[in-house]
């Protein structure tokens, strides 16, 4: 069975960090590029960064230079840092993975999102 499941949410104060994870089940992983998204009640789900099978990575301009995503494919994990955070980047954070397997199988999964609160 196929499951993502985030980790690492919660309340920080600005300029404070948390670490997000991504645990993956399946043997998808090593053939995924990771993303991680957010969204915000009655927005609509933004890009933040991904990694791809190879660890080339990319970013939101909004987040570059203060999140950092990596992947351990020993582990079957993808974490965000995040750093200096900001009130504006609270979200519900989700990781997905999308790809294709050898045999042709276009894959795409969501995990269930971990909340990001930045506040006083």
């Amino acid at each position: 069975q196929v499951q993502l499941v985030e980790s690492g949410g919660g309340l920080v104060q600005p300029g404070g960090s948390l670490t997000l994870s991504c645990a993956a089940s399946g043997s998808f992983f090593s053939f995924a590029v990771m993303d991680w998204y957010r969204q915000a009640p009655g927005k609509q789900r933004e890009f933040v960064a991904h990694i791809t099978e190879r660890g080339t990575t990319a970013y939101a301009d909004s987040v570059k230079g203060r999140f950092t995503i990596s992947r351990d494919n020993n582990k079957n994990t993808v974490t965000l840092q995040l750093n200096n955070l900001k009130p504006e980047d609270t979200d519900v954070y989700y990781c997905s993975a999308r790809g294709v397997l050898p045999g042709g199988h276009v894959f795409e999964y969501w995990g269930q999102g971990t909340p990001v609160t930045v506040s006083e």
